[in-house]
């Protein structure tokens, strides 16, 4: 049986500074009639051009039936390896064979016109899939239940909330039955119980025989759904095989980038960085108990004090600063953000500044942690490096009892008392 995809010479060039135009999909010329028939179109203007492959010389294959996770750092090439599998985007090298109906989960409200009510962009998506009416309606109480959006069904979806369009999103993407199903990161903005919820019908949809393709940065997510991996990295495929294997090849190589040692990290080139932010964080410094340099390492319980540097513009209002603790499988486990804090005593910076962060007990169970550091300015995100280096908590006589902590996330202080007892109390 000839595989459901079948990626051959896979390569992607951007040129940078460059608008680039890329030829309309079949729903993007269904979208664009509906919405602005009319509408001008401008030229894109033209400035200073360099070039970087996003992706170089892919190749792999997906049988049907397989769920295949698509790992690697932010920057490695999986979203535009999605978009050219999606055909929103053409390949530069290279060509994609797709044997089936294809639906795709990219972003929030992915096909979904602003101005149409959820109802009618189920049957509007029906439609894009090649479905005919009467397949649509079968199917429609199973999509409304399954989204949760019963209440808001006949509301314009421009008035929906991003977890509200991602329930919506997900539920058409899967219940239409397409033979292949794409969903990229997006499932993250909906709450833990719908994850769960999404990641049980993805395995459904699989024994059915229909392919998934899943990206996803929680690796416990993926060793869970997945039974292969493919791992990118910087726009190549460096692993393709048991989804265990990929994983652990995914972890050796996230941080690569740092030394591992000393308490300094520079920022500036942090490959991690997305190419649309603007390089704000310079440098990172850790500092334990006393104001002695922490070796990235600090045992349950420590203090521990992150000095960030920055390069800002002149003005920099409701200037916000992120640190994000991952585990190794992704997952996030403790956010420190300076809007949280009642008495930070800045809203606005300017040019180059540092700012420290200071955690007075590092309470999180011995192990490794990623830390993800970010700049906000308001609500909008301005830097981010992710995996910006690795953390190791190491055990320590925590509760004082010989006895290091060990499973689940945090230690806390806590007490056990016996209130009643039918024999003797033996007290030591």
């Amino acid at each position: 049986m000839p595989p459901m995809i079948e990626v051959k010479s896979l390569s992607k060039q951007y040129r940078l500074g460059h608008s680039v135009r890329h030829t309309a999909t079949l729903r993007e010329l269904m979208m664009r009639a509906v919405t602005s028939p009319f509408s001008k179109r401008t030229e894109p203007k033209k400035v200073s051009e360099s070039h970087f492959w996003a992706l170089k010389d892919i190749n792999f294959e997906v049988g049907a039936g397989e769920i295949v996770g698509i790992i690697g750092a932010n920057g490695a090439g999986k979203s535009t390896l999605l978009k050219i599998l999606s055909r929103i985007t053409d390949p530069t090298e290279g060509s994609v064979r797709l044997r089936g109906r294809m639906a795709s989960l990219l972003e929030v409200g992915t096909g979904f016109h602003p101005e149409l009510t959820g109802r009618e962009n189920i049957f509007l998506n029906g439609a894009v899939l090649g479905m005919r009416k009467a397949e649509i309606k079968a199917k429609f109480d199973e999509i409304v239940a399954f989204a949760e959006i019963d209440k808001f069904l006949d509301t314009p979806v421009k008035h929906y909330s991003s977890g509200m369009s991602v329930r919506l999103g997900f539920a058409v993407a899967a219940h239409l039955q397409p033979e292949i199903l794409i969903v990229d990161e997006v499932l993250a903005v909906g709450d833990m119980a719908f994850q769960k919820k999404c990641l049980g019908k993805m395995s459904e949809v699989s024994k059915t025989g229909r392919t998934v393709l899943f990206v996803s940065h929680n690796m416990a997510a993926v060793e869970n759904l997945c039974q292969r991996g493919i791992v990118l990295k910087q726009g190549q495929v460096i692993f393709d095989g048991d989804v265990k294997l990929a994983v652990g090849q995914y972890l050796a190589n996230a941080h690569n980038f740092s030394d591992g040692i000393g308490h300094e990290v520079d920022l500036s080139e942090a490959p991690t960085r997305k190419p649309e932010h603007t390089a704000m964080l310079q440098k990172v410094e850790l500092f334990s108990n006393d104001g002695e340099r922490a070796p990235r390492a600090v045992r349950v319980g420590a203090q521990l004090k992150l000095k960030l540097h920055l390069k800002l513009p002149e003005v920099v209002p409701n200037f916000r600063l992120g640190i994000g603790f991952n585990s190794l499988f992704g997952q996030r486990v403790l956010t420190l953000y300076s809007s949280f804090d009642p008495h930070v005593d800045y809203d606005v910076l300017s040019g180059e500044s540092v700012v420290t962060c200071d955690i007075p007990s590092l309470t999180m169970v011995p192990g490794e942690y990623f830390v993800f550091l970010f700049v906000d300015f308001g609500q909008e995100r301005k830097d981010a490096v992710a995996d910006a280096f690795m953390l190791s908590v190491l055990e320590s006589d925590y509760y004082g009892t010989g006895k290091a902590p060990y499973s689940g996330v945090f230690v806390l202080p806590h007490r056990w008392q016996v209130e009643h007892t039918a024999g003797a109390l033996l007290t030591r």
